[in-house]
């Protein structure tokens, strides 16, 4: 579905205040202080910019409670002062860019500062993140395992006892569901690979499921740990595929997350490589519905969380704490 940007929600404020209630709260508004989703018991309060009471403020009736709140409380929009068209728009761009859209190019198009859209880029992420934690595959199930390098400069003719590319850069454990509607799960990992690919599999994936690697003996003996068959290819002879046996799905999945950041995003840091693994995790996993449809399961994603920086000193960049 392309993208209408005459659609009042990017436009009118109050639109897109019910945009996001309709998408939070299906069946009218639930107090995020203490779950109290009766209707007769919240009240809308009446907008009074002289009192500075501003439209789609909402106060809970429990007695216990009698907290006020709107839709952005209790959310990674919690405490920003950017508008809400402003926000959905950037969820929607978001969402439907397949390999991505970088700070600055959100920023140039929704017209909000540099360090607005960045905020804003890295909370959309964070509302993209997984928390259901529902493991991958299971009996009957195939799930392919990869990695891939993100990072650093390579470097030709190096000598012994130098640090290769692939030591400079950081890991990204992949695990992709093989067929229509499968799964994916990316995971920043840790040198050396030897133990990390195997707990991380064991981690994610059920029981009974079979598994297809290359033959990087980090996955040694995977089946056994996970009671399932293990079959791999030999990439070294030049074996990427043997009947139904390959890592392609994976290494496809790989191929997405470094095209992002080549062409979109260009550099990032180890410290925020987890958020935009998860963005094309998110993408990929939703990747059979609507662009729209993506933007609804982000901004529902994003209830409950929050991402919080602390401001860094001189010469510094900030932390994020989720």
């Amino acid at each position: 579905m392309s993208l209408d940007l005459t659609d009042p929600i990017f436009t009118d404020e109050r639109k897109a205040r019910e945009h996001f209630e309709a998408i939070r709260w299906p069946s009218g508004p639930v107090c995020p202080h203490c779950g109290n989703a009766d209707q007769e018991r919240i009240y809308a309060i009446k907008a009074n910019p002289d009192k500075k009471i501003r439209e789609g403020l909402y106060e809970c009736g429990e007695p216990e409670c009698r907290g006020s709140f709107t839709v952005l409380t209790g959310s990674v929009m919690e405490s920003s002062h950017a508008p809400l068209t402003k926000w959905a728009l950037a969820y929607r761009l978001m969402t439907g860019a397949k390999k991505g859209m970088s700070a600055h190019q959100l920023h140039r198009t929704i017209g909000v500062t540099y360090k607005t859209a960045w905020f804003m880029a890295m909370r959309i992420r964070e509302s993209m993140r997984d928390t259901s934690g529902d493991k991958l595959g299971g009996a009957g199930k195939i799930v392919e395992a990869d990695e891939v390098y993100i990072g650093g400069k390579n470097r030709k003719g190096v000598a012994k006892g130098v640090k290769t590319r692939l030591d400079r850069h950081t890991p990204v454990a992949v695990l992709v569901e093989r067929g229509k509607g499968g799964r994916s799960r990316a995971t920043v990992v840790s040198h050396p690979l030897g133990g990390v690919l195997k707990r991380n599999i064991v981690a994610n994936v059920e029981r009974g499921t079979e598994m297809h690697t290359d033959q990087h003996k980090a996955y040694r003996r995977v089946g056994e740990l996970i009671g399932g068959e293990h079959k791999s290819v030999n990439h070294w002879t030049g074996e990427y595929a043997r009947g139904g046996v390959h890592s392609n799905t994976a290494e496809s999945w790989n191929a997405l997350l470094e095209r992002s950041i080549v062409g979109s995003f260009h550099h990032v840091s180890p410290e925020h490589l987890p958020r935009y693994a998860t963005e094309v995790e998110f993408r990929w996993n939703r990747r059979e519905i609507t662009d729209t449809e993506r933007a609804g399961e982000a901004v529902k994603g994003g209830e409950g969380k929050r991402l919080m920086y602390r401001p860094a000193g001189k010469g510094q960049q900030g932390e994020a704490n989720a």
